[in-house]
């Protein structure tokens, strides 16, 4: 049985030096210069949603500040939203002009329905969005809460995320925030019993509102 072992060995092995042996072009010598990826013929907007909504994101137009509002009040209605967070200025002095109702502070945390806070970047190619705590959303605001909403305006649309992450350098310089991180549609974990739960590390649902600026 040895012998046998032993001549299957010395075969396989001498099959393997006849293959080193035998010189062949690399059938795929142009793999450095090819791309990672088909180039999109559609629009970032367009690649965004698309990408977006697979991963179970909701994906809401907004050609101004009015259809955002309106867009909001709707989404209130509709998920029963009570309390609404915001933190950021922006955010703050936008809604507010229009009346609409929010909690500017943290002491309502523990009990809110939503956080609303901008990002820094949108990457079409994965549906993915670019957030920071360089902001006065910090941390929390896009975790806690079980619904997480952001509104982005159209022209912070990249196509990759090194074009996001160059965004952001562009912003802060050397001053970078402490927290940089990409969330690509709602939290959800396949820890527990190898199933699939949605919101066990973060928010249960994911929306994006993008104002429409680059007219």
């Amino acid at each position: 049985m040895n012998i046998r072992n032993t001549t299957a060995k010395e075969r396989m092995l001498k099959k393997i030096r006849q293959a080193l042996l035998q010189k062949r072009d690399n059938p795929h010598s142009d793999f450095e210069d090819s791309p990672l990826y088909k180039d999109e013929e559609e629009p970032l907007d367009v690649t965004f949603a698309r990408e977006f909504t697979q991963v179970e994101g909701n994906f809401v137009y907004c050609d101004g500040e009015i259809s955002l509002i309106e867009n909001l009040i709707l989404l209130a209605e509709k998920l029963q939203i009570k309390k609404i967070l915001a933190w950021e200025p922006e955010i703050q002095k936008m809604l507010g002009q229009y009346g609409f109702p929010i909690y500017t502070t943290d002491q309502q945390l523990d009990t809110a329905d939503a956080g609303i806070t901008t990002c820094e970047a949108l990457i079409a190619r994965n549906g993915s969005i670019v957030l920071s705590n360089g902001n006065e959303a910090g941390r929390r605001l896009s975790i806690y809460p079980p619904i997480h909403i952001v509104v982005a305006k159209a022209s912070q649309l990249v196509m990759d995320i090194k074009h996001g992450l160059q965004r952001v350098n562009e912003k802060y310089g050397d001053k970078l925030p402490s927290m940089i991180s990409t969330i690509t549609g709602p939290s959800r974990t396949v820890d527990i019993e190898r199933m699939l739960v949605v919101g066990a590390h973060g928010p249960k649902e994911l929306y994006v509102f993008l104002i429409e600026d680059r007219f």
